[in-house]
Order: C-alpha cells, then sequence, then structure tokens
C-alpha cells in the first residue's frame, strides 16, 4: 500500500504528547491512517528528533506586505505604522513577487500549512497559484468616509473575482483556497460599508483588525484620537463623525451580523466588558464563558474567535493582549504572525513562545 511511517521524541495529535512510543502511520499522499504503538508499526520507520506535530495555521498574515520588513521602524505605535505602511506600497513588482514567494518558502519551512490572508491587492495570485499552502484570502475593503461606501465596496468585489476566477482556473485542486469580503478596520470602514460587507458575505467567514490600539477606543469613545492626524495626512474630511460614546468593538460589531464566523485580529486593548458584549450578541457562547446576560438580540454570527499576533503587537505598539482575561472568560483563542512589515519572522512557534514566556 506504500505506508509511510514517522516516529519522533514526541508525537503530538492536536490535543495532547502521546509520547515517543507511539508512530505515526501516513499513505503516500500523506493522508493520515493511524497511531500506533512502536511494537505494531514494524520496519521502515523514520525517525525525527523533536516534535512530530500535525500542520500550523497560520489565521492572520498579509503576505502581499513581505517587501516591507525591516523597513518600518519598531514601537512607533499603530498609527505612524500604518501611515508607513500607507507611504511605502509603492515598490517594483518583481520585487512584491519575490518577497511573495520567500515570505511563503518561510511559513513552509516553520510548519505551517494553511493561512488566513488579508489582500489589498491581487499581487499574491502568481504564488498562490502554485498551491503549496491552503489559503482563505480575505478581501479588504476599506473607506470611512460614508459617501464612498458603494465604491470601495465594488473595488473590493472586483479583487475578489480576480482570486475566484484564479482558483477556478487551477487544474490542480489537492490544496483548495476560499475567498471573503472583509473590512479592514474599524476606523477605516464606515458602518454603511460594513452593512454592505456584511450582507455579501453571509454565511462566510470574515476577519476584521480590532483594537489594535489604545487610539481605535479613544476614536468612539470622545472622538480625540491619534487617528485624526492619519486622516488629515492623507486628506480625508472626517467632519461627519460623531463618537457613540462606546467603545470601538460595541460600536461596530452589530453591523456584522450577517457573517456565519468571525475573526477579530490583534484584540490588544480589548476589555472584560468587551468580551461580555460579544458574548451576549453571538448566538454561540463558548460553554466556558459567564453566562449571558440577556439574549434579546440574538445576533445571526455563530461564533466568534480571538485571533492574537503577539509578536507584532510587541514590533508595533510594545504591548500584549489581556491573554489571561480572553482564556478566564473562555474565548476562542488562534493565531497569526500578522505581516513581515510588522513581524521579524512569519512563525505561529514563536509566537506560541511568546506567549509563554509573557504568560507562563
Amino acid at each position: 500500500m506504500g505506508w509511510l511511517k514517522f516516529k519522533a521524541d514526541e508525537l503530538f495529535d492536536g490535543n495532547g504528547f502521546l509520547g515517543e512510543s507511539n508512530v505515526l502511520i501516513t499513505s503516500a499522499d500523506g493522508t493520515i491512517e493511524a497511531i500506533v504503538p512502536v511494537s505494531e508499526a514494524g520496519e521502515d520507520v523514520e525517525y525525527h528528533p523533536g516534535i512530530l506535530s500535525p500542520g500550523l495555521v497560520n489565521c492572520h498574515c498579509h503576505l502581499e506586505l513581505s517587501h516591507l520588513k525591516g523597513l518600518i521602524p519598531k514601537n512607533t505605535g499603530l498609527v505612524d505604522f500604518v501611515i508607513g505602511v500607507m507611504q511605502q506600497r509603492n515598490f517594483p513588482e518583481e520585487v512584491i513577487y519575490n518577497a511573495i514567494a520567500g515570505a511563503e518558502d518561510e511559513m513552509l519551512g516553520n510548519g505551517i500549512v494553511a493561512v488566513g490572508d488579508i489582500c489589498n491587492t491581487p499581487h499574491t495570485i502568481p504564488q498562490k497559484k502554485h498551491g503549496r499552502l491552503h489559503y482563505h484570502n480575505f478581501i479588504e475593503a476599506t473607506g470611512f468616509v460614508p459617501a464612498f461606501a458603494q465604491k470601495r465596496f465594488k473595488q473590493a468585489v472586483e479583487v475578489w473575482k480576480q482570486f475566484e476566477e484564479n482558483e477556478k482556473a487551477r487544474k490542480k485542486r489537492e490544496v483548495s483556497n476560499l475567498q471573503s469580503v472583509v473590512p479592514h478596520a474599524p476606523y477605516s470602514t464606515s458602518r454603511e460599508l460594513m452593512r454592505l460587507i456584511s450582507e455579501y458575505s453571509a454565511g462566510k467567514t470574515i476577519t476584521i483588525h480590532n483594537q489594535e490600539t489604545r487610539e481605535e477606543n479613544s476614536l468612539f469613545l470622545t472622538g480625540e484620537s491619534g487617528f485624526r492626524k492619519l486622516f488629515s495626512l492623507f486628506n480625508i474630511d472626517i467632519s461627519f463623525f460623531r463618537p457613540s460614546g462606546k467603545t470601538s468593538l460595541q460600536t461596530w460589531f452589530t453591523e456584522l451580523g450577517d457573517a456565519e464566523r468571525i475573526i477579530l485580529v490583534h484584540n490588544t486593548f480589548t476589555s472584560q466588558e468587551d468580551v461580555l458584549f460579544v458574548n451576549r450578541q453571538s448566538s454561540i457562547v463558548n460553554s466556558e464563558a459567564p453566562p449571558l446576560q440577556s439574549q434579546s438580540k440574538i445576533r445571526k454570527l455563530k461564533s466568534t474567535s480571538w485571533c492574537l499576533c503577539p509578536n507584532a503587537n510587541l514590533y508595533i505598539e510594545n504591548s500584549l493582549p489581556p491573554v489571561d482575561m480572553l482564556r478566564s472568560n473562555g474565548c476562542h483563542i488562534v493565531l497569526g504572525t500578522d505581516s513581515l512589515a510588522s513581524n521579524d519572522m512569519l512563525c505561529i512557534l514563536g509566537e506560541m513562545k511568546t506567549l509563554r514566556s509573557r504568560f507562563p
């Protein structure tokens, strides 16, 4: 049958460590067939030092920004970081494509097999045609001015179509990719644009950058925020804007109720009250979370995941999310690397090591 047999110092099955006395058996194409004791495995068992584990999932990445590695200084704060990214996106396409290919090589080398990738352009399509990794392509729509909501949404859909066409054209289907249109962040996406995205994403998985900086909450609580510097620099008139008096998350969360799943990314400045708000508004809440205080507004949303990118948070804001609080509330936590513009490496194990050292 062409079975392949693997043994390591530790065998991790996704739930726990089984030790060195077990052997992983796969078919020739890599499909997992069984885990058996060494005594039953027979001959031709390959030994590999270290931990044998299922492939890792990078739930949040910006592959198209890989060419910005090392170009934006650390600890600038998010506002200046965003300005830096916007000012340095115009590179020769050959440089961009080569950096994308190198970044994908890095993820493969670090054991990553699936990626939630943020896309503003079609630049990553040529690399993704090779089918080396599973991708969920999150096509971002951005625009804080309500009057431009339709235009910005249409632009995002046009990019989405290019990814869809690429997926249909690929002949080898061993690796399939998914596409969703998603909002960038609360400070860059109007409520009108969010509603268009929500309708378009009914039943799909979407993602959004959430509370990555204190300035985001300040914008919605009082209107006084460092983001006004960004709007001013790019001549964006936000005289229409009125703060809600609530945190960012509590202001926009109900606008995305048509999506089946949502991944909230970063959550560096998320509070206990924010988590309770999300739990109240979601139709399915992790069983370990505190009981619902009110069921008067049950959203269509079926599940919420909290994606942490600790190394990027340290790179940009020199802060970390409230991991202990999220865990104590039973939040479903997943991990991402963010981009090479905000991280020294694309390595989920590296994110785990940072969390373990800061939250032992």
